[in-house]
């Protein structure tokens, strides 16, 4: 039994990458605080063309930590997010965190059934939540811990130009403010949470050691579960990151936040990496090719973190309509596979660098990267982040590694790996190997250099548009349709890399209505999980122990 893999890969860095780095010991509070200290009159937040420096940024950091003190949050409360990309979300982030609170992230297209599950098992009892779904909270708030809802108005921090800084016509401009916002009775409105002064300076702070989030995952298996974060592992994956790129200037990147920031990847490059390197942050609600065009003429981005249907999308777009885009040096994609076609369109249309990555949730998330220069490798996710380590071992038999260049489970072992999931001991003593080695449930290939391709996954979740779907969520949606007597749902590969979601439904009725059973999924669940496709099948394949066999089904399904 090996320890670890050969750091073989650390030839590949880049120049000025170090093998490792230094492990922090103050919290994401202190980094904040210093880049507030370092960066103080330049801008750290872009929002429709409006803008907060640092100071600014910091100034409502402190009064929203002030109001939060007052409804009663303290040290270890958990705090539910449930908002898009705003200034405010970003605020709201750091003001949990400077009272010692634990931000727990939603994303707010949930369904109330998905939320509800949510909020119950963490037990916040106080959500700052966009104005859209306040009325959604209130109607499960007895199934909850909740007590407070403070309901963000996003449309607040637009410019109050007809055009919503010169960024659309006019009569789009509306049909976005009217999107984004909505009446949120019986809250406490954001900004009066901002009327109680500033936290006193001797405010008890956070620690380096502190739970400062639960990030919801689906894991390996079952139902979501709440990694747990402490500022230990989102300072050092900020560190990590900012490592991996020794090309950035501290204080002059402009990186775009079109991911969005209630999942674990936007969480870090956005939340975390961007301000720790005092960056301009341009903030986007949604992706939106229009809007992200009309900000590069403003501040092009330097910097992007995002997902290859938005790299091939923006890129093609900026072609079409002779938008310079030459400002992106650097690009980093995650969550899917990065597709050959798209990494070449992309660095043609920006002469910039496109590279790809690995994480999960529950390492905050990256773990391993494409060297940022020649070395990179496409079609490998990369090699490890400086401070670590990897193991490729049997998946029946996680004790023993494998021989060099065999395929099996990668494990993953450094700072940035999260401390367990939440109210979960058993699932974390299942993911959690001793010496803190992190069963990813991913089948992977190291080939001599390090570099790790991913070939298989344990896990059946489905990855489309970067998001994680659980089949089994979506076939205990479908179940509740009537005419399904059994259901297996998988993912197809599409031709941008990710994956859709199918259903094969076996149905008590020869005329089943596969439209209706869509229909019904979207009651139930976010859009993203609804089937793409509903197929009616006359049995499904099943293991000796009655299991169904999804990666049978799929085969199918790919055939058909």
């Amino acid at each position: 039994m090996r320890k670890s893999v050969e750091r073989v890969w650390l030839s590949s860095y880049a120049e000025g990458v170090p093998a490792d780095i230094e492990i922090p010991e103050t919290s994401l509070v202190d980094m904040f605080d210093a880049s507030v200290a370092r960066f103080g009159p330049r801008p750290a937040l872009e929002f429709f063309a409006a803008e907060l420096t640092y100071t600014e940024l910091d100034d409502r950091v402190q009064r929203a930590a002030e109001g939060l003190r007052r409804l009663g949050v303290s040290h270890g409360d958990r705090v539910a997010l449930i908002m898009p990309n705003c200034p405010e979300h970003v605020v709201a982030f750091y003001a949990v965190l400077r009272i010692g609170g634990v931000v727990v992230e939603h994303n707010p297209l949930y369904t109330s059934r998905e939320m509800a599950h949510q909020l119950a098992d963490h037990g916040a009892k106080v959500a700052i939540a966009w104005d859209k779904v306040c009325t959604m909270l209130r109607e499960f708030s007895g199934e909850t811990a909740l007590q407070h809802v403070v309901a963000v108005n996003i449309t607040q921090s637009m410019p109050l130009t007809k055009r919503i800084g010169l960024a659309l016509p006019i009569a789009r401009a509306r049909k976005l403010r009217n999107e984004l916002t909505a009446p949120a009775p019986a809250a406490v409105p954001w900004k009066q949470l901002l009327t109680k002064g500033r936290i006193d300076p001797a405010y008890p702070r956070p620690t380096v050691g502190d739970l400062a989030a639960v990030q919801y995952t689906s894991g390996t298996t079952g139902t979501p579960k709440g990694a747990m974060l402490s500022h230990r592992n989102l300072a050092a994956n900020a560190q990590q990151g900012r490592a991996w790129v020794p090309g950035l200037v501290d204080g002059e990147e402009v990186v775009y936040a079109v991911l969005p920031m209630f999942h674990a990847y936007g969480l870090t490059l956005c939340l975390t990496f961007a301000m720790s390197i005092g960056a301009r942050l341009v903030l986007f609600p949604k992706f939106d090719v229009d809007l992200v065009l009309a900000a590069a003429k403003r501040h092009p981005p330097t910097f992007l973190p995002a997902v290859p249907p938005i790299y091939e999308r923006l890129a093609r777009a900026a072609q079409e309509r002779g938008v310079d885009l030459t400002s992106a040096r650097y690009a980093i994609s995650g969550a899917m596979p990065l597709p050959a076609a798209t990494l070449e369109l992309w660095e043609t249309v920006t002469g910039g660098l496109l590279v790809e990555g690995y994480g999960l949730t529950e390492t905050s998330p990256v773990a391993l990267g494409n060297p940022i220069g020649l070395a990179r490798r496409p079609g490998a996710v990369g090699v490890p982040f400086p401070s670590t380590e990897i193991r490729v071992v049997h998946p029946d038999n996680p004790i023993d590694d494998v021989e060099p260049g065999e395929r099996g489970e990668l494990l993953i072992r450094g700072p940035q790996v999260f401390t367990g999931y939440w109210n979960k001991p058993e699932k974390t003593r299942e993911a959690l190997l001793e010496g803190g080695w992190f069963r990813t449930g991913d089948i992977v290939q190291v080939d001599p250099g390090g570099f790790v391709t991913v070939v298989d996954r344990i896990k059946e979740l489905i990855i489309t548009g970067g998001f994680n779907v659980m089949p089994s969520e979506v076939e205990e949606a479908l179940r509740l349709f009537p005419g399904v007597t059994d259901v297996a749902v998988v993912g197809l590969p599409t031709p941008s890399g990710s994956e859709e979601v199918v259903a094969a439904v076996v149905a008590s009725e020869s005329e089943f209505d596969a439209e209706a059973a869509r229909e019904h999924c979207r009651t139930h669940l976010t859009a993203y999980k609804v089937p793409r496709k509903v197929v009616v099948v006359e049995d499904l394949p099943r293991s000796q122990i009655g299991k169904v066999l999804r990666r049978v089904v799929r085969e199918s399904l790919m055939k058909t």
